[in-house]
């Protein structure tokens, strides 16, 4: 299945309780959201797991998951360390048209 590949799910790392969690795909992300969140009644956790289950079922893209993710992660408090802006990534194409 597609979203069980770390190349379609960019990597990040929570920070919870002065430990580092990796999250590298979809279902990592589902696990860490159902085993590492303390508060799990916010508005944004609520969305980043049904975003994470709904892209596990091909409902929705990774994309949105991820970002619902670090979202909710903001809302509970935890650092979030992302290597790529989860806002715009540009494509190769863009780079060099620029």
């Amino acid at each position: 299945m597609e979203c069980y590949r770390s190349r379609t799910f960019l990597t990040l790392i929570l920070v919870v309780h002065q430990r580092t969690i990796r999250i590298r795909t979809l279902p990592d992300a589902a696990n860490a959201l159902l085993t590492h969140w303390d508060e799990r009644d916010g508005e944004e956790y609520v969305i980043a797991v049904k975003e994470c289950l709904d892209a596990i079922s091909g409902e929705s893209t990774t994309e949105h998951a991820r970002a619902a993710f670090i979202r909710a992660a903001e809302e509970a408090g935890m650092g979030v360390i992302t290597l790529v802006s989860p806002i715009h990534t540009s494509t190769r194409d863009e780079r060099t048209a620029a």
